[in-house]
């Protein structure tokens, strides 16, 4: 599988203790893109990441989502082993994950810049040897009062967050398909509100 097919990592840690953590946020937006898919995560030949394959859009271009099996700071040896399996080349790779700098509900897609702080980013860049990755940013806004940034990403999101993470999600799992289909420009004139 080469030339058209895109990798879509969705950054969180693995175990029912982070699943409803702020920093899983990449995570559940892959489940929401699984399920579109029609497939259900399976573990991939590496060993170190688990993955559905199909597509997202009816004659779409082939779509491999993905993450890692361990810790998000140890994404980038899984992320790499996916882009050489596949044949996939930086400028097909989109990354998902939590951006404590955009409020929550908001999402922002882009194309490089830097890692922000960000553990799962920093350990992709220096994997596969560069940042020009798209990403699309899930929004979880700041720690309150002096809650530690890493702190906070490791908390559950409230109660009335819970209520609307799901069309948040969605919105995400929409940013990934246009993207995808429609390109970057269009995408962010739309997502990046």
């Amino acid at each position: 599988m080469s030339g058209d097919a895109w990798l879509v990592v969705g950054l969180g840690n693995p175990g029912p203790s982070y699943a409803s953590t702020r920093h899983n946020a990449g995570y559940l937006v892959t489940d929401e893109l699984a399920q579109r898919v029609g497939g259900g995560f399976r573990a991939h030949k590496s060993g170190r990441a688990e993955v559905v394959e199909g597509h997202l859009a009816p004659g779409g271009p082939r779509v491999v989502l993905g993450r890692a099996r361990g810790y998000m700071n140890e994404s980038g040896g899984p992320v790499a082993a996916l882009c050489a399996f596949y044949k996939i080349p930086a400028d097909r790779l989109v990354v998902v994950h939590d951006e404590l700098d955009i409020p929550f509900e908001a999402i922002r897609v882009k194309c490089g810049g830097g890692d922000n702080g960000h553990n799962g980013l920093r350990s992709i860049r220096a994997s596969i040897g560069t940042g020009d990755f798209y990403r699309v940013r899930v929004g979880v806004g700041r720690p309150p009062g002096r809650q530690s940034p890493a702190d906070f990403v490791l908390s559950s999101y409230t109660a009335a967050e819970r209520k609307l993470l799901p069309l948040q999600v969605d919105r995400a799992a929409d940013a990934v398909e246009s993207l995808i289909t429609s390109g970057l420009d269009r995408t962010q004139s739309t997502f990046n509100m």
